[in-house]
Order: structure tokens, then C-alpha cells, then sequence
């Protein structure tokens, strides 16, 4: 044998038997997922890869590791994968393989949800659009053409993923997939096929032969050896279908998202910990933060409809990349916690006995020796002192403390060791060019594809979502005796649209406008004249119904009645049966405006502003540094925005949210729902549009706008977010030590105690100043603490010695290093500082 074919077969030999080293089996049983036959506590988190950028990720998934992530969940984006069928994109954004592996090599799990249906706030639930449009289909049901569909997508990315090797059974990360998603909660309305379809769907994913198991979420009828699992703001009441699965968690919701019109969302992270650690307490051993990073909704991915452009969700890591403290922070402090006690966890089933009214424990103990408990007040007024094992806990009203030796209170969910970090955005020293050019939108039809119909179309059958607007157009005659031209009486144009927003132009002109979720009913006043007269009509979506039984049914559009009415005598006529003109789509969209090459541009002043429909083009350069970029919108009604070509998505700063309902700050304690805690009532949604760093040069960068409201778009400006320079925390005698303290073999020194900790979150900067210090009873919260009754004078000088200077400091919390300012009280150090 030649000795090159020699050295062939042995490097082929040492390829396999890599694989077979690093090849993992992932199993369960009913406590846990077992990897290579071990039992495993897993802790994760949702990062989608299309609302980020491959240039992030790396820093995404490294903070998801630092924060104590074991595993990072995300859906596959079919919308996205397969915009026209059998025409793939798995490149930019949506470049999974990538993505995956880059979480391999971070040393994480993956947890691959396929769906192919993904909810996820995303245009049309990620289906594409085009899937409305094959003969017979019915969607999430007993039929034939989705189900060979479904079939053949699913397969596409399982094959995909086999290729290059990224299942565990392969020596990938991948080590759990799901099939179809929050089907049970809709189930019902499909009838005897919906339990059909779904012991079909288990059967095809089975027959992929991914060699890692399959979960669906929130299908208590999963049928085995399917995992079904939870999704929820709180699952610990949860149990599996079976007493061979194990309890698992794969959505809990973080935040909340925002919609156009609405204010923010936001979740207390004492409450999120608390969530947390109850799951934990009560048998659960995977859980998911959906969402970890949230993200941006970039082009017109945004379902809903009317769901804002930012998807941040109030995540631990925010929608520019910036950790939020202190929720990222308390929430690795957990994390720690959990995990000293997964022996323990793992070995066993929790022995749950009551120590009072809303009072609870659970432990965890095996026959080695080793003991874990945690726990629980699920009271939601007082806090409780509780007896344990000989010993005396005090509770706070809704929180868990985790006892990784059944001693020693390693963490409590209501008292957090991490600073908050002010994030800011600052305005940019780049500047918008100072020349603006501008393209006029022609009002009504202007394509040469356009085409006549009797009656009204409904919008998303017509333009298949192939863009969010879509003329009506309308020529009428007025005879000179007819009531609607009598002098001083006015025609009244009354329509109705499915929704998202509406425009009516009589003759070429802005009429009036509406916009709402379901449904609009405008009556507007117009001037007609005698003889020949236009009604342009522009139907606009906002991003296509993702959720609820048949939502893909769900219309849009102006669908009628549309009536010409007499405002003097009442008589009118019906305009919804006449023979309608219909456009898909912008002159400008199809001429290719928004890379801004076009020769079409009028650069000559003055510059057309507050008017409706109209294309604006400036350059800027990058601003400086490497801080997150924005577009502060402020000025400009609605639209959609384009930098260097790639859109940034649909703009909205004139949509304000209620005046009523905010609750901040809000009391994280009881349960928590998606409009318990709100802020920014009265404010607009969102007037921040992130622009990723990766999509802008040096200079010379190209910004395009298509404004459809009418707005002033010289008044844009440029910020850039920044881990703000003031860090605040508040510590008391009664907090546990910090969980770096315990050992991995769960002990604890038995002279810790609690401390506080400040580091500046730039590595560049050091503590420059203590604002405020007080050791005692300081009363308020975070920017506005003062001295309570009882305070220490040496407060200050001590915190300043140790702290400033320095980029990290720590100060214990005790009479030992203060001195005793009041006796008889749980005393707490709050801290205030600026670091430059």
C-alpha cells in the first residue's frame, strides 16, 4: 500500500475515533436530563440569532456563560430560512450553523426549537407567507399540504445540522429539539384533528433520527417519548405527562414585549429569582429565560400586529448588548446557588414539608450525605421568621433562600448583592449630513402591475406581505346639483380597515388617518369637486398576527364598508362594491430607493418636510467609539429606515403610550403579570432605533428614509448607549454572604460575612467619587437614598478609603467596621459612586 493512502486511512481512523470520544448520549429519566449518563441541572437562556448580528454574538454568548448559562435556546426562523420556497438563506443574521457553532465553542448547550410555527412575536408566527398560498392548505391541523411542509422544512434543518455534525450524538452542542410550540394552548380549537396532528408531528420529528430527545411545550398531551414542558411566568406547580419525564421550564418570560402605543414592560428581578428558585425548590432541573437577550427586530419581522421595532424584553442582557444590573448580576448569583447544590438536586426527589402558612421546605438529601434545602415565602405581605433543622431563618414575603448544606443561606432571591448600573444614551458628536435629498412618493397608482377589481381586497391575500402597503384607488364623477357640493355642506367618508393604520387621500391629499390592532372606523370630513374625483386609499400593516388559533386566517387591510355620505342630508354611497384600482407596493420600493443609489434623488432646498409620503436620503459618518448606536427618531411621524441598505425596521415615534397603569418602581412582591409593571405611560413607545456597529463604515454612510406620516427628518439625531458612570447598592447585615464564598463542595468559611461590592463596569475606569454613604437605616432607593434615624458617621470616609481609586472594591457590612450607630435594628450600607 502506498504510503500517502497509508497516511490517509490513519488520519481517517483518528477522525473517528475523535468522534466517538467527544460524541455525546443525552438521555432522561423522570428528575432530569442525563448527558453521557450523568444527571444534569441546566440552566438557560433564549438568544435569537436573526434580532442580533453575527458580530455580536460572540460577546452575547460569552456574557450568557459568564452569567452562569449552560444552555442557549432559540427558535428556527422559517420566514427567514425560506422567503420564496425552496429558495434557502442561511447567510447574515441567519446564518444558524454559524450561530450553533459558535455556541459550541463557548463550551454551551444548544436547545434547537424547530417548530416549525414559533410564536416569538415574529411576522405571521415565522411561517412564510407564501405557505398562505399553496392549494389546500390549512394550517397546524390534519392536512395534508401543511403537513408535507412542516415535514419537509423540519427535515431541511435537521439535515442541515447533521451535516455538520452539531447534534450531541455527533459531538455537537445540540442536545435537545422541539417540534411544534404552545400548541396546547389553541388545541382546542381545531377539534378531533388537532390530537391527530399532533401524535403525527412527534412521529415525523422521531423519524429525523437526531439522536438527542424531542420536548413540546405546552402539550400536556404529548405523546412519549416526547418531554412536554412548561412556558409561563411561573412553572414550580407544573408536573410532566409522565412519571418518566423530567420537569422542565423552556419559556420563562423575563420581561414582557412592547407594542406600538403601549408603555414598557418590565419584570422585577426579585421576582424573576423568586420564579426561579421555586422551580428549583419543587423538582424542576431545566430552566429557560425567554428571553436572555431579546434583541431587535430589524426589517419587518416584527409580528403582532403593531409589536414594536425593539424586542429587549427587559432581558438580563439588553437589546444593545449591555448587561442589565442589576438583573444579570442577581440573577448569576442564583445560578451559583443552584448549582452548589446539584448533587444533591440530582440524586434525588425533593422531601417538601410546611413550616406555616405560605411557609415551605424542601430537601434534598442523599444517602452520601449530602443535603440542599430551600426555603420558601410565598406570602406576599409579611416577611416570616422560620425554625429549620434546630435553626432560625428569617423569610422575606415572596422570596426562597437556597441552603446549599442545609445550614447556611447561600442566597435569598429578595436581597440582592449586585450594584445597579445606570445605562444612558448620549448624544453623538456625528452628525447627519447637512444635505438632505428627497424622492416624492406618487399618491395613488403609479405602477405599471397595477390592476383593476370590483369590491375590496383583503390586504395580505393581495400583497402576499411582499410589502406593508397597498393602494386602493378610486375615480368618481360628481355631478354640479348633487347634495355632497352644496355650499357649506361636506361629504363625509366613512371606511372601515382590519387594521394596523390607514390613509385617505381625496384629490391628491391627506384627508385623514387611523391606525389600531383589529379594526378602524373613520369618518372624514372631504371636499369634493364637480366632475371627475380620486379616492387613494393606502392600507398599511404593521407587522402580521403571530399567535392564537388560526391566526394565519387573521386579515388586514380595508375591507369595507366605504360609504360616501351627506353631511346635510344623510343620503349616501356605496363605494365598497365599485370597481377598485390596486397597487402592491411603492413606486420607490420597487425602484430600489432604499439603497439609496437611485438617480431619482432632488437635492434642491427647500426640503419638503411634514408632508406625508416621501423618501428622504442623507450620508453620515460612524460615530465615534465602540458604544451601541441609535437613531433617535424624534421629528418624524412613521416609517421605515435603511442604513447603508440594510433596514433597521419600521419607525414609529408619534405612537404614545396610555397616559394610565405605570407602576414605577413596583412591588415585586405577588404574582406577576404582563401589565403589572409599566413605565413610560404617556410617552412615545419608542423613539430609539438600534443600528448595529457591523453596518456602518468609517464614513461616508448612506441613510434612507421612507416617511409615510409626514415629519421633519433634519431633526434625527445620533446616540450612542453607555454603561452609564453612577453605580448605587444597598446591603444589609441581615444579606447572606456573596455565593462566591462557598467552595464547590458546598461549605462555607464560618467568618464571612455579608459585604458589599462595587466594580465600575468599564475595565478602563476606576471609582472616582462616593456620593453617598450611610451605615444605619438610609431610607429610598437607587438616585435617591438619604440618612435614615440611624446612621454611622464614619459611613462615608470608609467607603471613600476603600473605594476610591480603585476599579473594584469591598466593604464588609458589619458593627465590627462602622461601629454601632443603633442598637436593636438590622442595619444596611448604601452606597452611591461615579466611576471616570
Amino acid at each position: 500500500m502506498e504510503r500517502g493512502r497509508k497516511i490517509e486511512i490513519v488520519s481517517l481512523i483518528l477522525v473517528l475515533c475523535l468522534q466517538l470520544v467527544v460524541a455525546a448520549n443525552v438521555s432522561y429519566d423522570h428528575r432530569a436530563l442525563l448527558i453521557d449518563g450523568k444527571r444534569r441541572v441546566l440552566i438557560s437562556g433564549s438568544i435569537h440569532y436573526p434580532r442580533s448580528t453575527p458580530e455580536m454574538w460572540p460577546d452575547l454568548i460569552q456574557k450568557s456563560k459568564d452569567g452562569g448559562l449552560d444552555v442557549i435556546e432559540t427558535y428556527v426562523f422559517w420566514s427567514g430560512h425560506e422567503p420564496e420556497k425552496n429558495k434557502y438563506n442561511f447567510e447574515g443574521r441567519y446564518d444558524l450553523v454559524k450561530f450553533v457553532k459558535l455556541v459550541a465553542e463557548a463550551g454551551l448547550y444548544v436547545h434547537l426549537r424547530i417548530g416549525p410555527y414559533v410564536c416569538a412575536e415574529w411576522n405571521y408566527g415565522g411561517f412564510p407567507v407564501w405557505l398562505h398560498f399553496v392549494p389546500g392548505i390549512k394550517f397546524r391541523t390534519e392536512n395534508e399540504p401543511f403537513k408535507a411542509e412542516m415535514q419537509r422544512f423540519t427535515a431541511k434543518i435537521v439535515d442541515l445540522m447533521k451535516q455538520e455534525k452539531l447534534y450531541a450524538s455527533q459531538g455537537g452542542p445540540i442536545i435537545l429539539s422541539q417540534i411544534e410550540n404552545e400548541y396546547g394552548n389553541v388545541d382546542k380549537a381545531y377539534g378531533a384533528a388537532a390530537k391527530s396532528y399532533i401524535n403525527w408531528s412527534a412521529s415525523m420529528a422521531l423519524s429525523l433520527d437526531t439522536g438527542v430527545p424531542w420536548n413540546m411545550c405546552q402539550q400536556e398531551d404529548a405523546p412519549d417519548p416526547m418531554i412536554n414542558t412548561c412556558n409561563g411566568f411561573y412553572c414550580d406547580q407544573f408536573t410532566p405527562n409522565s412519571n418518566n419525564k423530567p420537569k422542565m421550564w423552556t419559556e420563562n418570560w423575563s420581561g414582557w414585549f412592547l407594542g406600538f402605543g403601549d408603555p414598557t414592560p418590565f419584570r422585577p428581578v426579585e421576582d424573576l429569582a423568586f420564579a426561579v428558585a421555586r422551580f428549583y425548590q419543587r423538582g424542576g432541573t431545566f430552566q429557560n429565560y425567554y428571553m436572555y437577550h431579546g434583541g431587535t427586530n430589524f426589517d419587518r419581522t416584527s409580528g403582532g400586529p403593531l409589536i414594536s421595532t425593539s424586542y429587549d424584553y427587559d432581558a438580563p442582557i439588553d437589546e444593545y448588548g449591555l448587561l442589565r444590573q442589576p438583573k444579570w448580576g442577581h440573577l448569576r448569583d442564583l445560578h451559583k446557588a443552584i448549582k452548589l447544590c446539584e448533587h444533591a438536586l440530582i440524586a434525588t426527589d425533593p422531601t417538601i414539608t410546611s413550616l406555616g402558612s405560605n411557609l415551605e421546605a424542601s430537601v434534598y438529601k442523599t444517602a452520601s450525605g449530602s443535603c440542599a434545602a430551600f426555603l420558601a415565602n410565598v406570602g406576599t405581605q409579611s416577611d416570616a421568621t422560620v425554625t429549620f433543622n434546630g435553626k432560625s431563618y428569617r423569610l422575606p414575603a415572596w422570596s426562597v433562600s437556597i441552603l446549599p448544606d442545609c445550614k447556611n443561606v447561600a442566597f435569598n432571591t429578595a436581597k440582592i448583592n449586585s450594584a445597579t448600573e445606570s445605562t444612558t444614551f448620549a448624544g453623538s458628536s456625528a452628525e447627519l449630513g447637512s444635505q438632505w435629498s428627497y424622492v416624492k412618493e406618487p399618491i395613488g397608482i403609479s405602477k405599471a402591475d397595477a390592476f383593476l377589481k370590483p369590491g375590496l381586497l383583503e390586504q395580505i391575500n393581495t400583497t402576499a406581505d411582499k410589502s406593508d402597503y397597498l393602494w386602493y384607488s378610486l375615480r368618481m364623477d360628481i355631478k354640479g346639483d348633487e347634495t355632497f357640493l352644496e355650499e357649506g355642506s361636506k361629504a363625509v367618508l366613512h371606511l372601515q380597515s382590519l387594521g394596523q393604520v390607514v390613509y385617505a387621500f381625496i384629490n391628491g391629499k391627506l384627508a385623514g388617518s387611523g391606525n389600531g390592532k383589529q379594526k378602524i372606523s373613520l369618518d372624514i370630513p372631504i371636499n369634493l369637486v364637480p366632475g371627475k374625483n380620486t379616492v387613494d386609499l393606502l392600507g398599511v400593516t404593521v407587522g402580521l398576527a403571530n399567535y392564537g388559533a388560526f391566526f394565519d386566517l387573521t386579515g388586514a387591510g380595508i375591507t369595507g364598508p366605504v360609504t360616501l355620505k351627506s353631511a346635510k342630508t344623510g343620503s349616501s354611497i356605496d363605494l365598497a362594491s365599485q370597481q377598485w384600482t390596486y397597487q402592491v407596493g411603492l413606486k420607490g420600493e420597487d425602484t430600489g430607493l432604499a439603497t439609496g443609489d437611485s438617480s431619482e434623488w432632488v437635492s434642491k432646498s427647500p426640503l419638503p418636510t411634514k408632508q406625508p409620503l416621501i423618501w428622504y436620503k442623507t450620508t453620515f459618518d460612524a460615530p465615534s467609539g465602540s458604544n451601541p448606536v441609535a437613531i433617535d427618531f424624534t421629528g418624524t411621524g412613521k416609517g421605515i429606515a435603511w442604513v447603508n441598505g440594510q433596514s433597521i425596521g419600521r419607525y414609529w415615534p408619534t405612537s404614545i403610550a396610555r397616559n394610565s397603569g405605570c407602576t414605577d418602581p413596583c412591588n415585586y412582591r405577588g404574582s406577576y403579570r404582563a401589565d403589572k409593571c409599566l413605565k413610560n405611560c404617556g410617552k412615545p413607545s419608542q423613539t430609539l432605533y438600534h443600528v448595529p456597529r457591523s453596518w456602518i463604515k468609517p464614513n461616508g454612510n448612506t441613510l434612507v428614509l421612507f416617511e409615510e406620516m409626514g415629519g421633519d427628518p433634519t431633526q434625527i439625531s445620533f446616540a450612542t448607549k453607555q454603561t452609564g458612570s453612577n453605580l448605587c447598592l444597598s446591603v444589609s447585615q441581615s444579606h447572606p454572604p456573596p455565593v462566591d464564598s462557598w467552595t464547590s463542595d458546598s461549605k462555607i468559611s464560618n467568618r464571612t460575612r455579608p459585604v458589599l461590592k462595587l466594580k465600575c463596569p468599564v475595565s478602563t475606569q476606576v471609582i472616582s467619587s462616593i456620593n453617598f454613604a450611610s451605615f444605619g437605616t438610609p431610607k429610598g432607593t437607587c438616585g435617591s437614598f438619604s440618612h435614615g434615624r440611624c446612621h454611622s458617621s464614619r459611613s462615608l470616609s470608609l467607603v471613600r478609603k476603600a473605594c476610591v481609586g480603585s476599579r473594584s472594591c469591598t466593604v464588609e457590612v458589619s458593627t465590627r467596621v462602622f461601629g454601632e450607630p443603633c442598637r436593636g435594628v438590622v442595619k444596611s450600607l448604601a452606597v452611591e459612586a461615579s466611576c471616570s
